[in-house]
């Protein structure tokens, strides 16, 4: 196992803090640490992806469970059991070409099994399929005494660790059950919206017919235009829709990997350095024009499809020295309104936002952290520098704390510890069960000294 003193931060690359980090290579090295951890605690972490501070740990230990990466053999009713350290994007990779797909698919790639699990996940098809830990059958939890405990669905631990962002214990591994599929690839519509309300209309008309959707919005459109975007939906393709040339290679791995550069259809490469509003409202601008009006049928490998963002794998660095902010907020049903005033807010701001995510939950998850209710949720990245931002986000909050809503905690960075207790109800509970699993608080983060979890 290698030691080492690092400085950390997310992906949003704000507020750095050093940690000892430890790679464990087994579970005894990971359970050796935990027994012998530090009074600032530790944390578990994967490949950094989450934005903020969730997988930080000022003056503690982070534990690094990237060398905790097996993957077992798919049995005959469609489990694996793999480790927490594995990567979705090299499970997407080991399971397509035997007809198998995970069973919620991120936006992402580059997280791993534990981390998506400990922050439940969830994909393009939530209305149909949920959140990540929904499909766990059974996980593997390194608790603070330094035993490991299977944990079912159906438990409180399960609940509290489904969306716990690592603070209930450290994930190992987890049993998944797995999606049949029959090609790699999706086939996938387009179309786009003058507004925000036809783009709402265009999400809700189609029904769940095509399972998958998620929609652009341009932020930077004002007047008319505010809101506009581009909605793309999807399903598996099947036999029958491949193209003549397809060949042997309907699951092939190459066509179902996230690791191409492939780039966001109607997108154009964009320099590096921070965006400002002027160069941010250009690129949307042709982004949105050079996207079809409506577009049909259209065959994309299954990597393409859900880890579009993936082809810029240095997009947070166009941000400046500073940062990214993401900002993940969910609204229910009945509260379009809310959403179209901060919608409004955004535009009129002038903030440079080019990456904006538009998606619909169903059901909510029974975490209770997990971050998907039924209703909106829009997920948008600023840079951190901006003059203003942590004010402007404040107000924000308010206004989706008052209808109901909530931020995601997984993606946080600056949020306030009164508003994540008034947007989770379940919170509470959280805390009771916390303190009698974990009394001394073994488990700590950034995220959860800042926010009071």
């Amino acid at each position: 196992m290698s030691v080492d003193t690092v400085s950390l931060t997310g992906w949003g690359r704000t507020a750095p803090t050093t940690a000892v980090r430890f790679r464990p290579r087994t579970r005894e090295e990971a359970a050796a640490v935990i027994r012998g951890r530090g009074p600032r605690g530790v944390i578990a972490r994967g490949r950094g992806r989450s934005p903020g501070d969730a997988a930080q740990n000022a003056g503690g230990s982070v534990l690094d469970l990237t060398g905790l990466a097996r993957i077992g053999d798919v049995d005959a009713a469609g489990a694996v059991r793999c480790d927490a350290g594995v990567s979705l994007e090299r499970l997407l990779r080991v399971l397509l070409p035997l007809g198998w797909l995970p069973p919620v698919v991120p936006g992402t790639g580059r997280v791993t099994v534990g981390g998506a699990i400990a922050s439940d996940l969830p994909g393009l098809d939530h209305r149909r399929s949920g959140s990540f830990a929904r499909h766990v059958s059974a996980l593997e939890l390194l608790t603070a005494d330094g035993e490991v405990r299977t944990v079912l669905p159906g438990t409180a631990l399960f609940d509290a660790t489904a969306g716990g962002l690592g603070l209930t214990g450290v994930i190992l591994g987890a049993t998944l059950r797995l999606r049949r599929v029959a090609t790699a690839l999706m086939s996938v519509s387009t179309e786009r919206a003058e507004d925000l309300d036809d783009l709402l209309a265009r999400f809700t008309s189609g029904g769940d017919r095509l399972p998958y959707a998620s929609a652009w919005i341009d932020l930077m459109a004002r007047g008319r235009a505010t809101g506009r975007g581009i909605l793309t939906r999807g399903e598996h393709a099947t036999p029958d829709m491949r193209p003549a040339h397809a060949g042997r290679t309907l699951l092939s791995s190459r066509s179902g990997g996230s690791r191409g550069r492939f780039r966001l259809a109607g997108c154009p490469p964009v320099p590096g350095g921070l965006f400002g509003p002027v160069s941010a409202a250009l690129y949307n601008e042709v982004r949105y024009r050079g996207a079809p009006r409506a577009r049909t049928g259209e065959l994309r490998p299954v990597g393409a499809f859900f880890h579009a963002a993936d082809a810029f794998p240095d997009a947070n660095l166009l941000y400046g020295r500073g940062g990214l902010v993401r900002y993940r907020f969910a609204l229910g049903y009945g509260q379009e309104e809310t959403l179209h005033r901060v919608v409004r807010r955004i535009a009129a701001r002038r903030s440079p936002a080019v990456r904006a995510v538009l998606q619909r939950f169903g059901t909510a998850d029974p975490g209770g952290l997990s971050f998907a209710a039924p209703g909106w949720s829009l997920a948008l990245d600023l840079p951190a520098a901006l003059p203003g931002l942590a004010r402007f986000l404040d107000d924000v909050d308010e206004e989706v704390a008052a209808a109901g809503g909530r931020v995601c905690l997984a993606k946080d960075s600056r949020m306030r510890p009164e508003a994540a207790a008034a947007m989770y109800p379940g919170l509470a509970g959280f805390r009771e069960l916390r303190a009698r699993l974990d009394p001394t608080e073994a488990f700590r983060s950034d995220l959860s000294r800042r926010l009071g979890l």
